[in-house]
């Protein structure tokens, strides 16, 4: 197996500092080792990428009390500079971060295992995130230069920061995800603790002294190790304001649950989600098909956007299933860097067996494997396997997969799938193929209702980042989009002052001399 020289592993990455307190700190104690499942030789063996500080409780409450520092009850350098100035930090962040682009596509690719055009296309995404937030942020802030005036009262009303933010990002976004909640909570005035997830952490080595010549001493902070021990003593402790984190209902309830002040905790949360697709019998197959190709495999459905399970209309489920298992299985399998490989190997090592037992409860209650690849293993793959028919004592019914197993269900009545997502614990999104608008319009309408975002004869997914992003029930708590996930890190706060000579003098002179960073006029271009 021959890997293009670019994206060889030529030296492994040993990680020995942490950022705290504005200083890359030395680590001589334990360390992790980071494996890839992806093996560089002939005969198969996991690839030793680096090794990253496996930090404990004092080194967690360390970055704690640096976040506090800096943010210092609202007193801090970053939470009172002006507007213009935090986005210059963001700014100069950005600019540095574009210089390592081919560094931590490489590593992408290696960590997560995802193909090379979604990885160049995650780092690309990220960057315009940033300065589509920076925009957003300048609008907000013209939109604030100005009083209101009502019942005899002058009120300056601005967002302002919430405090200390714990920030825990996903192994299968672990740039675009994680900084979709960094990138926002930095740039409002927030001060940030953040532990990468255990897949996808060396790609942030790169990135350490960026951030670290960035911004103001303790207003990033990153740490490493396991979550149990790192941040559930940061939760325990009480002095985070925001948990602000990507992955799953039950690592978020457990932090949430240690909080002594959880009255008082602000949740900015993405969960996991189990999105339906609906193929009405009026659908254009084709599209349908294709669409539905997309969102089920794409990065091998690992993914809370991924479209987990299937619902086709009897009328034609034939016709969709042979033809949907044919397109399944032409998919080529490869590493990353191979040209046109759509599925790749699974960053987890034990996900094949996971998927497997998956598969096998759901034969045992009587559903079949209908795709003739389906189910074949390799160390670090199970080629994608289309189960129908799968009813609801099925485990793959009711549990988040998060990998390459699709199930299909008939319905005959469209009140089965809207029961289903009714009575389902996840509200995210839907994926509707049809196009007689008589049976369009009601649906639209009540799914509206049980999900965040219907999408009409497409995959379900989270872009365009400038649109809300969110879900109901165990799906998500707050809303990321760039606009709506400036607000999810604020408050609105504002001076208010009677309408008299005595106050407008003040107000006047405040104005004139800039001696506040808060109240002021001043519009950025």
């Amino acid at each position: 197996m021959k890997i293009p020289e670019q994206y060889q592993i030529k030296q492994t990455i040993t990680q020995n500092t942490y950022l705290v307190d504005g200083q890359l700190k030395s680590w001589t104690g334990e360390t992790s080792e980071v494996y890839s499942t992806i093996s560089s030789t002939e005969k198969y063996k996991p690839t030793l990428l680096g090794t990253i500080p496996t930090l404990g409780e004092k080194e967690a409450l360390e970055a704690l009390n640096s976040a506090v520092s800096a943010y210092n009850k609202g007193q801090g350098l970053w939470p009172t500079m002006k507007v213009v100035d935090r986005i210059a930090c963001m700014e100069k962040f950005v600019t540095q971060m574009k210089t390592k682009r081919a560094e931590v596509v490489k590593l992408l690719m290696w960590e997560i295992g995802k193909n090379l055009p979604d990885s160049e296309k995650e780092f690309d995404r990220t960057v315009e995130y940033i300065y589509d937030t920076i925009e957003d942020y300048k609008q907000m802030d013209r939109d604030s230069a100005k009083f209101e005036k009502n019942a005899g009262v002058n009120a300056h009303i601005r967002r302002g920061p919430l405090g200390v933010v714990l920030c825990l990002g996903p192994y299968n976004y672990p740039l675009n995800e994680t900084f979709a909640l960094l990138i926002p909570a930095l740039i409002m005035g927030n001060s940030v603790i953040f532990k990468p997830a255990k897949f996808g952490v060396l790609l942030l080595s790169p990135l350490l002294e960026a951030f670290q010549n960035s911004f103001p001493k303790g207003v990033v902070n990153i740490i490493y190790g396991r979550g149990r021990t790192v941040a559930s003593p940061i939760m325990k402790d009480g002095r985070v304001d925001v948990l602000a984190l990507i992955g799953n209902s039950t690592s978020a309830n457990a932090l949430q649950n240690v909080h002594p002040k959880s009255n008082r905790l602000r949740m900015v949360l993405g969960l996991e989600a189990k999105n339906p697709a609906i193929v009405l019998k009026d659908a254009d197959l084709e599209l349908a098909i294709d669409e539905c190709i997309a969102g089920s495999t794409s990065f091998n459905g690992q993914r809370c956007t991924a479209l987990k399970v299937l619902y086709v209309h009897e009328d034609i489920i034939e016709e969709f299933n042979k033809r949907f298992s044919e397109k399944v299985d032409a998919l080529k399998f490869g590493n990353p860097w191979e040209d046109g490989a759509k599925l790749t190997p699974l960053p987890e090592p034990n996900k094949p067996a996971y998927i497997q037992e998956l598969i096998d409860d759901a034969i045992e209650k009587g559903a079949k494997i209908i795709n003739k690849k389906g189910g074949e293993t390799t160390e670090n793959y199970i080629f994608p396997a289309v189960l129908y028919p799968v009813s609801k004592n099925m485990r793959v019914f009711e549990e988040e997969q998060f990998g390459p197993v699709i199930p299909v269900i008939s319905f005959s009545d469209i009140e089965e799938p809207l029961d289903d997502m009714a009575a389902s614990n996840y509200g995210q999104q839907v994926s509707l193929f049809g196009k007689d608008i008589k049976t369009l319009a009601p649906l639209i309408d009540t799914l509206v209702n049980l999900v965040c975002r219907v999408n009409l004869n497409s995959s379900c997914q989270r872009g365009p980042d400038v649109y809300p992003f969110t879900g109901r029930k165990d799906s998500a708590v707050a809303t990321l989009s760039v606009h709506d996930a400036l607000r999810s890190f604020s408050i609105r706060t504002f001076v208010a002052s009677k309408d008299n000579a005595y106050n407008n003098a003040i107000l006047k002179e405040l104005l004139e001399t800039r001696a506040s960073n808060f109240v002021s006029t001043d519009y950025i271009l």
